[in-house]
C-alpha cells in the first residue's frame, strides 16, 4: 500500500510539472512570434515536458516488470512445493507403519524414492552419467583417485554422490572416484 501511494504521488508530481511546463510552453509560443529567443525557450520547455513524461513512463515500466518478476518467482516456488508435498505425505505414512515390519517400511521408502524420481523427471532434471565414463571436470567432482582396479586411466570407477542436470545446466556435480 505504501509503495502504491508513493507511486501515485510521484505520478501526480510529474503530471503537475507537465501541466506547468505545457502552460509555460503556450505562453512562450505566443511570445515567440515577437522574439526568436522565446521560440527556443518554448522548444526547450516542450522537450523538457516530453523528457519528464518519458522518465515517468520508464519508472512505471521498471516497477511493473519488477513486480511481475517477483510474482513469477512466487508462482514457480509454489508449484515446486506443491509437487513435493506428496513425497512428504508418503514419508509420514511410512513413519506410521509398524516399526517391526521392515518390509513395509522399506516399501514406503522405495515408493518415496520413486515419487522423487518421477517429480524430478517431470521437471526436466536428469542424472549425470558417471560410472565407467571418462572423467569430465564440467560434470564430475573427483574426490578420490584409485591406483588399483579395472578400467582406463581417468575413468570414473565409483560414484560417491550422484550428480544432476536440468537441461544443459549442472545442478550438482557427481562426486566420484577416478582411476589414476
Amino acid at each position: 500500500m505504501k509503495k502504491d501511494k508513493k507511486q501515485n504521488e510521484a505520478v501526480e508530481e510529474t503530471v503537475e510539472e507537465t501541466v506547468e511546463t505545457t502552460e509555460t510552453a503556450e505562453e512562450t509560443t505566443e511570445a515567440s512570434e515577437e522574439n526568436p529567443t522565446a521560440k527556443l525557450e518554448a522548444q526547450i520547455a516542450e522537450l523538457t515536458d516530453k523528457n519528464l513524461r518519458l522518465m515517468a513512463e520508464f519508472e512505471n515500466y521498471k516497477k511493473r516488470t519488477q513486480k511481475e518478476k517477483e510474482m513469477s518467482y512466487q508462482f514457480a516456488s509454489a508449484d515446486t512445493v506443491g509437487k513435493i508435498l506428496p513425497i512428504l505425505d508418503t514419508l509420514e505414512l511410512s513413519l506410521m507403519q509398524d516399526a517391526t515390519d521392515g518390509n513395509a517400511f522399506k516399501a514406503g521408502i522405495e515408493l518415496t524414492v520413486k515419487q522423487f524420481h518421477t517429480i524430478l523427471e517431470k521437471a526436466g532434471v536428469t542424472e549425470i552419467p558417471a560410472l565407467n565414463e571418462p572423467f569430465n571436470p564440467e560434470l564430475h567432482n573427483a574426490v578420490l583417485r584409485a591406483e588399483e582396479g579395472d578400467g582406463e586411466p581417468d575413468t570414473v570407477v565409483e560414484v560417491l554422490q550422484k550428480g544432476y542436470m536440468m537441461g544443459d545446466r549442472v545442478i550438482r556435480h557427481s562426486m566420484v572416484k577416478v582411476k589414476a
